[in-house]
């Protein structure tokens, strides 16, 4: 949907006096308050959205700072006990050869991460102020953000799966270190920040629909 000011020819909903309901998609007449097919209640627009993509996204990044600090797997044989941090872990890998799966993991657990918490920050910035990036721009980010966010947690996954599978009483057996919490806390806050984000607020800014700012 383009904005009324950049494309004539496109209403919003707003204009035609319509609002949907976010959680079945059923558009009623504005001003109805409760959905009439699943009971959901209906707002134009969250006016306490931002509080919470804030307040979500600031907890997710307090959690992401101990998850890089704190060893995430633990290596025990007879013979020693190895931690590993994040970064650690897949320097780890690619000394022994395994460069693929070492890059997976930086990516899924350092790149998209810092990449999600700048995203939110910029859509949660740019819908109280008027923003170089379009409103389809910031539209098209705010949903790569909503769906890589279920990858991040694979850094989690390969803990649990080398948890499970590497138990040999005590020749050898590989732990979740501490970080392993800390690092899913943090994406669960910044999957919660995401969807607490609404996204009709994007085309409000520019559209001078002042009204409907946080």
């Amino acid at each position: 949907m383009e904005l009324a000011g950049q494309n004539p020819d496109i209403i919003s909903a707003r204009e035609l006096g319509v609002v949907a309901c976010t959680r079945c998609s059923r558009v009623w007449k504005r001003g109805t308050n409760t959905c009439g097919r699943c009971g959901h209640a209906i707002v134009s627009r969250d006016e306490k959205s931002l509080q919470r993509v804030w307040a979500l996204w600031l907890v997710g990044l307090l959690c992401y700072v101990p998850a890089n600090l704190y060893p995430m797997l633990q290596t025990r044989t007879l013979l020693s006990v190895q931690e590993d941090t994040i970064v650690g872990g897949a320097i780890e890998l690619m000394h022994h050869g395994a460069v693929g799966i070492a890059l997976i993991i930086l990516i899924a657990s350092v790149v998209i991460p810092i990449g999600k918490f700048l995203a939110i920050a910029f859509l949660a910035l740019s819908v109280s102020r008027r923003s170089t990036a379009s409103n389809h721009q910031r539209q098209i980010l705010y949903e790569v953000v909503e769906y890589i966010g279920r990858w991040s947690m694979i850094d989690i996954f390969v803990v649990a799966i080398m948890s499970s599978l590497v138990q040999l009483n005590t020749l050898a057996a590989v732990n979740p270190g501490r970080a392993s919490l800390f690092f899913a806390l943090s994406v669960i806050f910044t999957m919660l920040s995401a969807q607490a984000f609404d996204s009709r607020m994007i085309w409000d800014v520019q559209s001078g629909d002042e009204g409907a700012r946080v």
